[in-house]
């Protein structure tokens, strides 16, 4: 029975290194699937890539916020698993589309993401898929102090918290995983 995955953590605890290794698991067992990236990862083309910090990567279709998930999967042939990276991005509309495949297509989806943003404020996809998802499993990383980081910290040039600013900054060097008590009060940013 297919079930919608949300695996969701801070910045820098593997999340797209995990995703590439299921899609390499199904693949190995002679199974399709499908890989979804947000259009902000891509250059602009139908394709984007999905790409760890270890430097796995495979190129992915991309979605931007009219995409619906439902129908273009439902066209699809074969397809063992559904597999959406930076979930986070999704609207709640989207969100709920992954659910039907799951529920009207018996294919299960994994999703990746992080739960809130620089502010601490959560997206609206990590909310929608904390609040639907049949299966919940946080991924962990840590802070400088080494406490669980729990928080994604964005950081000006000079390594100091920024607390203003658009949601979204695709910018991978501008942020760092931290603990709440140092996203509360960040005494030093640096391992």
């Amino acid at each position: 029975m297919a079930s919608l995955y949300f695996f969701y953590s801070a910045m820098n605890a593997g999340k797209t290194t995990s995703l590439l290794q299921t899609d390499y698991n199904y693949h190995e067992c002679g199974m399709d699937t499908v890989i979804f990236v947000p259009e902000v990862y891509s250059r602009g083309d139908a394709c984007g890539v999905v790409e760890s910090r270890i430097g796995l990567n495979k190129e992915a279709i991309t979605f931007d916020k009219r995409f619906d998930f439902f129908d273009y999967v439902r066209g699809l042939k074969n397809i063992a698993c559904v597999l959406v990276d930076e979930a986070q991005f999704l609207t709640s509309v989207q969100v709920d589309q992954l659910g039907d495949i799951v529920d009207r297509l018996d294919i299960p989806v994994l999703t990746y993401g992080l739960r809130s943003d620089f502010k601490g404020d959560a997206f609206e996809g990590s909310m929608r898929l904390l609040t639907i998802a049949d299966v919940l499993t946080e991924l962990k990383t840590i802070c400088h102090c080494g406490r669980k980081a729990t928080m994604n910290m964005r950081l000006d040039g000079h390594g100091h918290k920024i607390v203003e600013g658009n949601q979204v900054e695709i910018a991978k060097d501008r942020y760092i995983s931290v603990c709440r008590r140092h996203f509360k009060d960040p005494v030093s940013t640096k391992c």
